[in-house]
């Protein structure tokens, strides 16, 4: 337990916790007060599970740069399960909201959005460090939601966020980013130098 308590303080998981369940929080009252639908549109699913995501990229990495690349410690399953139980805190969030008068539904469209971001950003987190790694998350996301609706595969799989659930071209890029970032991250850990610029 002891050492589960230090890696979660020298990664600031405390207040990214803090931060996302504050996103969530705020989501959800703009809805509640402003519209008169139950289901949470889209867009606003979509945005939400992002700010999540990106809210707990500061987690992926730590001040001492040396410590995640030695081989002292079995890194890989750890990153790996860093990185799940992210995907849990983001759908266990907005799975509360199911029994509310606003609810981020369906739950199938937050699963794909937050595995896929989520990978997105580890597999940023270990290329560019976790400092820059929801820089495209967050253009991608956001030109998603601007993108026209277009029924094309290409159109499909360049707006997965913004399909519904049951699209597979959205699934299949949702699926590989999730398990590329997942065995990028978890293999490679966050990138060297950038973590030790954060840290100076």
């Amino acid at each position: 337990m002891r050492w589960l308590r230090l890696y979660l303080r020298s990664r600031r998981a405390p207040m990214a916790l803090a931060v996302t369940a504050g996103v969530a929080a705020l989501m959800w009252t703009l809805w509640a007060v402003a519209s008169k639908t139950h289901e949470v549109g889209v867009p606003m699913v979509v945005l939400t599970v992002l700010l999540m995501v990106a809210a707990l990229t500061t987690t992926l990495g730590s001040p001492d740069t040396q410590l995640e690349h030695t081989a002292a410690l079995p890194w890989p399953p750890r990153r790996a399960a860093h990185l799940l139980v992210a995907l849990l805190i983001v759908v266990g969030l907005l799975a509360v909201t199911l029994v509310t008068p606003a609810r981020f539904s369906p739950a199938l469209l937050v699963l794909r959005d937050a595995a896929g971001l989520l990978g997105l950003t580890g597999l940023g987190a270990a290329v560019v460090g976790p400092a820059r790694a929801w820089f495209v998350p967050l253009g991608w996301t956001l030109a998603a939601v601007l993108f026209p609706v277009s029924e094309s595969v290409l159109a499909r799989v360049v707006t997965w966020q913004m399909q519904e659930p049951r699209s597979t071209p959205a699934a299949v890029t949702a699926s590989v980013l999730a398990f590329g970032g997942l065995i990028a991250y978890a293999l490679m850990g966050p990138a060297r130098r950038i973590v030790a610029d954060a840290a100076t």
